[in-house]
């Protein structure tokens, strides 16, 4: 008997989909809060998972402890983040305040790193990666302006309608995805219900070839 797949995917991305709705949602309700929790955690995860597989594949000594010291000092800038959230003092002027400087200058160390690493070791990269630094190097003066001149409040309300637009994306995907599952795991219940027909083959009668039978019947009695 084969073993029995797992059939209820489709729960989980309904799940799923459930969360990052309701968490999309509350980003605008408690908007300061979440955004600087997400972009904490966000900020410890890129660095984290980074640490085995750069350890392990950039070749030179020095491009590994660049980016080590890049990697702590990140996940000590989201542990931070991440801090300030549970402390209970997200919605003080200072913490406010720096949340743009501490954005500009996590993008910024990234794109800078990354082109000193192309540019001075020959560290290879394709397009995509190269396009996405040329964002995090420019994105980063513009987080630095617009902090100093303007409401570090403005980027933690556009980032909370970023994330807000990302969470009811991402939770219609899961939702249309486990629809599809769903509709699969019915039509197999459809056919488990259904059953098998089993149709009985009659059965085959075995005849003697002709030319024994006749010579059986010319044989003279006994």
């Amino acid at each position: 008997m084969d073993k029995a797949k797992f059939q209820y995917g489709w729960l989980i991305k309904f799940v799923l989909a459930a969360i990052l709705l309701a968490a999309g949602i509350l980003m605008k309700i408690y908007e300061v809060d979440v955004v600087y929790a997400t972009t904490g955690i966000g900020i410890v995860i890129f660095s984290l998972v980074r640490v085995v597989p750069l350890m392990k594949t950039l070749k030179k000594e020095v491009l590994r402890t660049i980016n080590l010291i890049e990697i702590i000092f990140d996940t000590i800038m989201g542990g931070l983040m991440i801090w300030v959230v549970f402390s209970g003092r997200s919605d003080e002027a200072f913490w406010r305040g720096i949340y743009g400087y501490l954005l500009a200058v996590f993008f910024y160390a990234r794109g800078l790193i990354y082109f000193i690493s192309s540019h001075f070791f020959g560290e290879k990269s394709e397009g995509v990666k190269f396009w996405f630094h040329v964002f995090c190097i420019s994105v980063a003066p513009a987080l630095l302006v617009l902090t100093i001149l303007g409401d570090p409040g403005q980027i933690i309300s556009t980032l909370g309608w970023l994330v807000l637009f990302i969470a009811v994306g991402g939770g219609g995907y899961l939702a249309y995805d486990g629809g599809g599952g769903y509709k699969k795991y019915r039509e197999q219940s459809k056919r488990l219900n259904e059953g098998k027909t089993v149709v009985k083959e009659r059965p085959v009668e075995k005849e003697l070839p002709r030319a024994e039978a006749e010579a059986e019947k010319q044989l003279p009695a006994s």
